[in-house]
């Protein structure tokens, strides 16, 4: 990817669910000096609430089932190259991209993951973590590579765990960190492309 040059960089964003990291970028990508310019909102989830952002805000919406991933994803890689995009956030995207994907796209692509990487990788992170009672957890920005949630990571935020915390309760609390993190990191990544 090549070097900002004082130009905002186009973004599409990938949700599965609520959107509330999808929401944040956007009041991100509001501000006067903001690097981002969201073009395009994707979703495997034709229900996924965090749609009405797209809608709000007058984002293109993309939805595609994944049902067929090989067909989905070349589709895909078309709109993305159609709209020129340069970035990919996903933010509580719910599936996994292939690795065929991820080099035919060829620019980077973000992630944000609700545990201290390299711990806790994958599916059901507050679950494993009150299991192992953990006295810390948090959130990892990282770069997509072809294993899951091993790419380089950007930034990442540490909270205290109390010994009252529950699924819930933690969840909630690394949610609300993200929502700050996401924005900072994606900023610190394209600062220093």
């Amino acid at each position: 990817m090549e070097k900002l040059n004082g130009k905002k960089i186009n973004t599409a964003v990938f949700i599965s669910g609520r959107g509330s990291n999808l929401r944040s970028l956007i009041e991100h990508y509001k501000k006067k000096n903001s690097l981002l310019s969201i073009k395009l909102i994707v979703s495997n989830n034709r229900k996924a609430k965090g749609l009405i952002y797209a809608k709000r805000s007058k984002i293109i919406k993309y939805v595609t089932n994944f049902k067929n991933k090989n067909v989905s994803e070349k589709k895909l890689l078309k709109k993305l190259f159609n709209h020129k995009i340069n970035l990919i956030c996903l933010a509580g995207f719910m599936k996994i991209l292939s690795e065929n994907f991820i080099k035919k796209f060829k620019k980077p692509i973000l992630n944000i993951h609700p545990s201290l990487l390299p711990k806790y990788k994958g599916l059901n992170t507050h679950k494993k973590v009150i299991k192992n009672k953990e006295k810390f957890s948090g959130s990892t920005v990282h770069l997509v590579s072809t294993k899951l949630d091993s790419g380089k990571i950007i930034l990442q935020k540490k909270i205290k765990i109390s010994k009252y915390e529950n699924e819930k309760t933690l969840e909630k609390k690394i949610l609300k960190i993200e929502h700050e993190l996401y924005p900072k990191a994606i900023k610190k990544f394209l600062i220093n492309l």
